[in-house]
């Protein structure tokens, strides 16, 4: 198991139930969020385990703000960085409906900002023991599963996210650094809806052992919450 975990969107859904889970188990997590001031249930998470998890407010699209966090870790090394703030921008929007300004807000949070932040803290990835990166990407940010069209901003956002992911595998292979894109599933959250198939729970232990199991999923995949490979 990590010794050390940052977590980003940790106020609610996957995030914070990742935050639990590792914190839980023993785990000092850096949990991030946009607004710290109404994360009641992170907030209540960090008082149940004041040991093992420490807030940080990060808006992930601010540069300002990511270096302030850099700041705030001091000399820590982090065993695993999880991207997994994100957004899915509006829903139902049909070919002829897309907003320019929207769908760069979305291809910002999803696409760019993990890489960002990456840039400033790889060198701490790098340092651990266990040295991995997770972005939190999405089943239908891939090309060849796309069988309905239609969702331009997060699938866009989603599969430029995976071409990042592979890339990173390869500039950072030579700091031992493992990179892999994860599905989650489709989890019963605010963005996924309360038809979705899975909880929280269940998606963030699927992750977290697909995370830990190092041998057997390797840096550039794209797997999902089960230890699944998914097409690109």
């Amino acid at each position: 198991m990590a010794n050390t975990v940052l977590i980003t969107g940790a106020s609610r859904g996957i995030g914070l139930e990742l935050a639990y889970q590792y914190a839980r188990d023993g785990a000092l997590v850096h949990a991030c969020a946009r607004d710290l001031e109404h994360a009641e249930e992170l907030l209540a998470l960090a008082a149940k385990f004041p040991e093992q998890l420490e807030l940080h407010c990060l808006d992930i699209t601010n540069d300002s703000q990511i270096k302030a966090l850099d700041r705030a870790l001091g000399d820590s090394s982090i065993d695993v960085l999880i991207h997994n703030a994100g957004c899915y921008g509006p829903k139902g929007i049909k070919f002829g409906e897309v907003d320019r300004e929207i769908w760069r807000q979305v291809l910002e949070v999803n696409t760019l900002s993990p890489l960002m932040l990456t840039q400033a803290l790889y060198c701490r990835v790098a340092a651990s023991r266990h040295k991995t990166m997770a972005m939190i990407s999405s089943k239908v940010g891939s090309i060849a599963d796309n069988q309905s069209g239609g969702g331009y901003y997060y699938r866009s956002s989603k599969t430029a996210l995976n071409q990042v992911v592979k890339s990173l595998s390869i500039d950072l292979a030579g700091f031992g650094v493992r990179v892999i894109a994860l599905h989650p599933g489709w989890v019963k959250t605010a963005m996924g809806g309360p038809n979705a198939l899975i909880t929280t729970e269940e998606s963030a232990k699927g992750i977290i052992q697909v995370i830990e199991n190092e041998d057997s999923y390797i840096s550039g995949g794209f797997y999902d919450h089960t230890g699944d490979s998914l097409p690109w």
